[in-house]
């Protein structure tokens, strides 16, 4: 299956650097290209697209409220929001993912990563970074607005609906650990895995693991560690 890739950044120029690299992939094909967050909103449902390369800071409607009004939207449920940005280090990047990006990746990233990402993204699974990944996150969220006091208490009554393995899997995903070592960890398959996670997000309404990682931590199931 060909996975449809939508473009969304204000700068053309990276826009054609970033259509030819994809376009050379068999598995993919760039379907549209967006200069703003409304523009990319729009093409996203009359394009089809898989997997949404957003820019942040973008005139008129940014990145930001592009991914939340692509996320709030039930027609577009199966898209998948990557964020493009030149500052892993950026509080927007916690916001994004609060807001329903599958994660981020750097703009300075090599050319094998971006395809990866997509690959990644377009699959379900959670896309951060080597150089941010959980760390970047648990700082931020324990920041918030209130020096750490953000816990969302509706998110920590949601856990309740989860059963024991399901809250040690939760943890798991937290620390960025793939099924696979999840599995080895708890000494279950890694089918077994996927089940508990896969049942984690229905319950917790988390469009991928990414979200499950951003409830993790605003819920206080886990902590963030002070390094």
């Amino acid at each position: 299956m060909t996975i449809r890739v939508l473009l969304a950044d204000d700068q053309a120029l990276l826009r054609s650097a970033f259509r030819v690299l994809v376009d050379s992939e068999p598995d993919m094909e760039v379907v549209g290209e967006a200069s703003d967050g409304a523009e990319a909103v729009r093409l996203a449902r009359e394009k089809r697209a898989d997997v949404v390369l957003m820019d942040i800071r973008m005139p008129g409607t940014d990145g930001l409220a592009a991914t939340r009004m692509i996320s709030a939207d039930p027609a577009l449920a199966h898209v998948r929001v990557v964020i493009l940005t030149t500052f892993e280090v950026d509080d927007y990047v916690v916001q994004s993912l609060r807001a329903g990006a599958s994660g981020f990746l750097g703009k300075g990233s090599e050319p094998e990563e971006l395809l990866s990402a997509i690959r990644v993204a377009s699959g379900g699974e959670a896309l951060l970074s080597p150089a941010a990944t959980k760390g970047l996150i648990a700082r931020f969220l324990a920041q918030g607005d209130g020096a750490g006091d953000d816990r969302d208490p509706a998110r920590a009554e949601r856990l309740d609906a989860l059963t024991g393995r399901e809250r040690e899997v939760l943890v798991q995903v937290a620390g960025g650990h793939s099924n696979d070592e999840i599995a080895e960890r708890l000494e279950v398959s890694p089918l077994t895995v996927k089940t508990h996670v896969n049942r984690a997000m229905s319950k917790l309404g988390a469009r991928d693991r990414a979200q499950l990682v951003v409830i993790a931590y605003e819920s206080g199931l886990v902590r963030p560690r002070v390094e």
